[in-house]
């Protein structure tokens, strides 16, 4: 596998991967809610493989929905963070932490 270009633009607020820019993840997420919201969209795009490969399409949608879920949350997709108040991005990742909680609830570490 070749290693892919990967650059930030100037002011942050996108990477270039490629020669394809993508919005970047808010670097004001809190660490832990970055980390949840991560985790969540790594499941959910496994859900959508899964769903895909099993041939069920209202499957895919709600998994696909998850993943948009989460990629708001990020800050990568809805409004751009930077053109959000501090109070904004907050409950913007906090409505999708618990949205996406309720709908895929994270698997109990503690026992």
């Amino acid at each position: 596998m070749t290693p892919r270009d990967v650059q930030p633009t100037e002011d942050g607020r996108w990477l270039v991967v490629d020669g394809r820019r993508w919005r970047r993840e808010d670097p004001h997420l809190p660490d832990e809610a970055a980390a949840r919201l991560r985790s969540h969209l790594g499941r959910a795009r496994a859900a959508v493989r899964t769903a895909r490969r099993e041939g069920r399409q209202e499957r895919v949608r709600a998994a696909r929905d998850r993943v948009g879920l989460a990629k708001t949350g990020l800050g990568e997709r809805g409004t751009p963070w930077w053109e959000q108040t501090p109070a904004e991005r907050e409950t913007r990742w906090r409505r999708a932490l618990a949205r996406l909680d309720e709908l895929a609830p994270p698997a109990d570490r503690g026992s």
